[in-house]
């Protein structure tokens, strides 16, 4: 037998994460000789790690605990993002002290935001550097406004607003308190720094407006804020400062320096030291490549025509989609335990959405109610004009008879959002508010389909395998397999379909959710019904989300992408599309669309908004 190689000591393995630690910072801040102390404050900060001759990172013990590893690499990456993507006297700060601690924890949170939307192990390493932050603040212990600092506050409100996502749970209800108080003027600069993040200077005139309108200076000038368009920086001189070095491979080589937290690595006592070289080896390896050719534009869009959707768009590939039936995804006794579930759920809210439900009923029978036509030659007598022929002998009968009302038929689709966030509650009063609807309207003749959409697997799925294996090439568009479900399709009675509905509420069900595609799909199934009414209603709680496409493509791929859809839909004169967002601002994608706050409110305002289409015309433009 050979003899055992010797481990390496603590002082070996330290030496070398720290060799690993220092060059995937150098890299990804684009600083070779960039200094590095690791004898820095034990306690991290959310501002600026990096001084002006060198980067202070976290002192790092001889037993290099997983908790010190997490932290080094989170403050080394938010350190280099700052290193990249901050330029210095690019705009001033302002005078206040609270209020520059403000505006300096703001640029730094943009710079981590806006510099890690292509790398998803330095994203996973600043998500958990601003858990174990809020952590060490205490904040799940702070219950008011008062009891969280300004600046903190502030600096989490931004990168939710910023990156898409909520803040970790150990942000505590303070932030919540914090989000409530938010003045219109707020949202609205809040919504502009999310805007502006690639753009330092436009994104401190907006931090400035947002810091004004949360009273921690003054509001600036209205001269300075309607800047002439001359004023603002092209695309091309954006692209040119701040994307042009990640067109030289930087972004590539970033992902790789923490590719072991892209796969789920979590790392061993014996296994520290060499994480890092094998990160720097494998971002040369991704500097080369990315030459090769995705895959072409998915089904979905070749079908829909270069008139309907901008061709910018793609999938890697689609062999790994799927368009399934519910009754297809778990075997018959499962479907009933689910339907017995949601039946238990329905109890609670059944009461208030059936008397809705029954409100919008009246409506739809009122308009198929057959009208008379009076002062006719032959019919039925009208009383109420007898009195005529009393007083004056020689007027004739007066008759009546019924006709039927044009009544338009109609078809309403459904489209519930299965991804993750809607967990719980929310997913549970959309099977809910679905089942009520499709009873409700089949009743008055009205057809309903049920749909929902989601991905098949977590971070890609056999998409990104595929990608990965032919070398990762560049911009390879949608990289997940989308699973996009029937509950109940419009030719099928509610009484065939209705355990289908169940399935919203089994676990694993629920993962990532790519809502452009979802529409488009939906909208196609319209079209192709014979009816000559068309009404899309889509139910979702946020922005479209999948890490894996995030990961290789433009931050904003799946949002702009949804837009062109949107754009495409409400232009089809055919189609009448609205949305209802829970918890989540959907009135800046849809143009008819409302917002509600909880779960609970969603049967009312599915019921009001349809009560509304089917109104008469005049009253619709009335309210209006």
């Amino acid at each position: 037998m050979s003899a055992p190689k010797n481990p390496l000591t603590d002082e070996q393995r330290q030496e070398r994460f720290r060799q690993a630690t220092v060059a995937t910072l150098r890299a990804i801040g684009g600083a070779p000789e960039k200094g590095v102390d690791f004898q820095g404050a034990v306690k991290g900060s959310p501002q600026n790690q990096s001084g002006a001759d060198s980067v202070e990172l976290p002192h790092l013990s001889r037993h290099m605990h997983d908790w010190e590893i997490r932290k080094i690499r989170g403050a080394a990456d938010a350190a280099a993002l700052r290193m990249r993507y901050h330029a210095e006297k690019t705009a001033s700060a302002p005078s206040e002290p609270l209020a520059r601690q403000a505006f300096d924890t703001l640029e730094q949170a943009r710079c981590e935001v806006y510099g890690s939307r292509h790398m998803a192990g330095v994203r996973a390493n600043l998500e958990q550097r601003v858990a174990q932050h809020c952590a060490e603040m205490g904040c799940n212990r702070m219950k008011t406004r008062e009891d969280m600092p300004a600046p903190v506050a502030l600096d989490l409100l931004a990168r939710e607003a910023m990156s898409g996502h909520p803040m970790p749970v150990q942000a505590g209800p303070a932030l919540d308190e914090w989000r409530a108080s938010l003045t219109p003027a707020a949202k609205a600069a809040l919504e502009d720094m999310a805007h502006t993040q690639s753009d330092q200077a436009a994104f401190a005139r907006a931090t400035t407006r947002f810091l004004g309108a949360c009273h921690l200076t003054s509001v600036p000038d209205e001269d300075e804020e309607q800047m002439a368009p001359s004023d603002l920086p092209s695309d091309e001189e954006e692209t040119t400062d701040s994307d042009a070095p990640e067109a030289d491979g930087q972004d590539q080589q970033a992902p790789a320096a923490t590719e072991e937290e892209e796969e789920g690595y979590q790392p061993e006592s014996g296994e520290t030291g060499l994480s890092g070289e094998s990160d720097a080896s494998e971002a040369a390896e991704m500097s080369e490549d990315g030459t090769e050719e995705a895959a072409g534009p998915s089904d979905q869009l070749a079908d829909a025509g270069p008139s309907e959707v901008p061709n910018t768009y793609k999938a890697y590939t689609t062999d790994f989609d799927e368009e399934v039936s519910a009754s297809d995804l778990c075997d018959p006794d499962e479907l009933d335990r689910l339907r017995q579930k949601l039946d238990q759920q329905m109890s609670q809210l059944h009461g208030l959405v059936s008397r809705l439900a029954h409100r919008l009923q009246r409506r739809l029978m009122a308009q198929q109610q057959r009208r008379w036509e009076f002062d006719q030659e032959e019919g039925i007598i009208d009383a109420g004009r007898l009195s005529r022929v009393v007083t004056n002998p020689t007027m004739p009968l007066s008759c009546k008879h019924e006709c039927e009302t044009e009544f338009r038929d109609t078809v309403v689709t459904l489209l519930i959002d299965n991804s993750g966030s809607m967990r719980g509650r929310p997913i549970g009063t959309a099977a809910i508010c679905g089942d009520i609807l499709a009873r409700t309207l089949e009743r008055c003749g009205v057809k309903v389909e049920v749909l929902g959409f989601t991905t098949r697997q977590w971070k890609g799925g056999q998409s990104r395998e595929r990608w990965l294996k032919a070398g990762r090439p560049a911009e390879p568009g949608r990289l997940n397999d989308l699973r996009h479900i029937i509950y109940k399709d419009a030719d099928t009675p509610l009484r065939r379909a209705r355990r289908n509905l169940g399935l919203m509420l089994r676990d694993g069900l629920l993962k990532e959710n790519i809502d452009g595609e979802a529409l488009l799909w939906a909208w196609k199934r319209l079209r192709r019904r014979s009816e000559h009414r068309h009404i899309l209603m889509v139910i979702s709680d946020g922005a479209p989300v999948d890490d894996s496409t995030f990961s290789a493509n433009p931050h904003n791929y799946l949002e702009d992408h949804l837009r062109q859809v949107i754009a495409r839909i409400e232009a089809d004169r055919s189609t009448e599309l609205l949305a209802i967002g829970i918890g989540h601002d959907v009135t800046r994608y849809y143009r008819n669309s409302v917002t509600i706050s909880s779960a609970e409110d969603l049967g009312g305002t599915m019921m009001s908004q349809l009560s509304a289409l089917f109104a008469p015309a005049g009253a619709r433009h009335a309210a209006r």
